[in-house]
């Protein structure tokens, strides 16, 4: 899974890939498209109002970032469900004549609450493993009182480790099929924002890697998590005198991780609107490297998936799609 932020005020959409489709969010609806194992695409869409435009005043540098993030994450995880119900539709109508209406809805009720559980397991497990391990690791190495050298150590431990899971990733066929669904979600966003045609031939022309990718988020945030550890850990030195332990340290780091996360939104936001100049293409160089490995090229027909995503998020183009 990896998300497109919304940072574009004209054509403000985003989205994720998702097991055999593809979701977009708009500033109004998010919408879902999927394969069906039969060849149809089955999509399904719903109103949605970010919670910093029904309340004004959460609309605040780095605050938003965070709530947003955590928005995403919601909204990923139930497009996440649906695209898992319909790659499994065709076994469960075969089940169905067999199984009674009230025990499909308690396998449905089962179904809902193994997603909660899931999510929340592989949040535990996210920050056990790129945030623990890293600080675990660089106390290895004796460097606890230059709050400096511990968070670039740390920061290089996090990136290694980030990069071998993508990689590892990479090598499962079901994850290369997502890597294809996010590539076509990609160039579907790109032609939505030239104005070009919604339509394969005029889509293929763009490129699978996007600036405002939630790669380029994460790699943002593994670096600015460098300099505010640094500088926290500088200042924790400076008033107790002794360097924190594995455990103190990793406490309190977590705790920083909200203004880590906004601040890196905010600098997504930011680099999004001078993307065309050199320091916009600086800043967003190292996401778009690691989308090689995040993105692959797709096929027409995941493609047509993207495309059925974005009409289903943006309203305006439904018209289009029933000429």
């Amino acid at each position: 899974m990896c998300v497109c932020l919304l940072n574009n005020p004209d054509k403000n959409v985003g989205g994720q890939a998702v097991i055999e489709g593809v979701m977009i969010r708009s500033s109004t609806k998010v919408a879902t498209a999927v394969r069906h194992p039969d060849g149809q695409i089955v999509s399904t869409d719903r109103e949605f109002l970010p919670i910093v435009k029904r309340i004004k005043w959460l609309n605040i540098p780095i605050a938003r970032g965070v709530i947003g993030l955590f928005e995403m994450l919601y909204i990923g995880s139930k497009s996440l469900n649906f695209s898992a119900e319909v790659a499994m539709e065709a076994e469960e109508e075969k089940k169905a004549k067999e199984s009674p209406e009230k025990e499909r809805k308690a396998k449905k009720k089962q179904s809902d609450l193994m997603l909660a559980l899931t999510t929340l397991i592989a949040l535990g497990f996210g920050i056990l493993l790129f945030f623990f391990v890293p600080i675990w690791l660089s106390n290895l190495f004796g460097v606890n009182r230059n709050a400096i050298a511990f968070n670039f150590l740390a920061g290089g431990f996090r990136m290694t480790i980030f990069l071998g899971y993508l990689f590892f990733l990479s090598r499962f066929k079901d994850f290369q099929r997502i890597f294809q669904y996010h590539g076509a979600e990609h160039m579907t966003i790109y032609a939505y924002e030239a104005g070009d045609p919604l339509e394969v031939s005029a889509i293929r022309k763009y490129p699978t890697m996007h600036p405002r990718c939630g790669t380029s988020f994460l790699i943002l945030v593994a670096l600015l998590a460098i300099l505010i550890y640094s500088v926290s850990d500088a200042i924790y030195l400076l008033v107790v005198k002794t360097p924190p332990g594995v455990l103190r340290r990793f406490g309190y780091h977590l705790l920083l991780l909200p203004l880590v996360a906004g601040g890196s939104y905010e600098v997504l936001k930011w680099s999004a609107k001078l993307k065309d100049s050199t320091l916009g293409k600086i800043i967003i160089a190292p996401g778009i490297w690691l989308q090689k490995i995040t993105t692959q090229p797709p096929s027409d027909d995941q493609i047509e998936v993207a495309v059925s995503a974005l009409k289903g998020a943006v309203p305006q183009l439904a018209p289009a799609a029933a000429s």
